[in-house]
């Protein structure tokens, strides 16, 4: 099934990562004090419109890596089943920063 999301929404998956303490205690995605997950963008809506009539580009795209506070991944009402695997759909004001590192 091909889903797009409209205006500035973005289709996203959470990724799990795991941080490791200097003890070496591993702590999954999320527990940590920062409380923000890594995601990956799935699917891009084509941007907004300005009241002047101006169009607004997306600032990420598909295969980006973002990074959202815990609260709008853990959301119910954000998440969405896809051929059983699990998506979290968001505005782009929600994301707090896209990762500049590449893989």
């Amino acid at each position: 099934m091909k889903l797009k999301p409209t205006a500035d929404q973005l289709l996203i998956k959470a990724n799990v990562r795991a941080e490791r303490t200097k003890s070496g205690i591993i702590l999954p995605d999320g527990s940590s004090e920062t409380q923000f997950v890594y995601c990956e963008v799935i699917s891009v809506g084509p941007g907004n419109i300005s009241s002047n009539g101006v169009h607004i580009p997306m600032s990420v795209n598909i295969g980006d890596t973002v990074v959202i506070h815990q609260t709008h991944a853990n959301n119910a009402s954000r998440k969405i089943k896809i051929d059983n695997i699990e998506y979290i759909l968001i505005k782009e004001t929600d994301i707090a920063m896209i990762s500049t590192e590449k893989d």
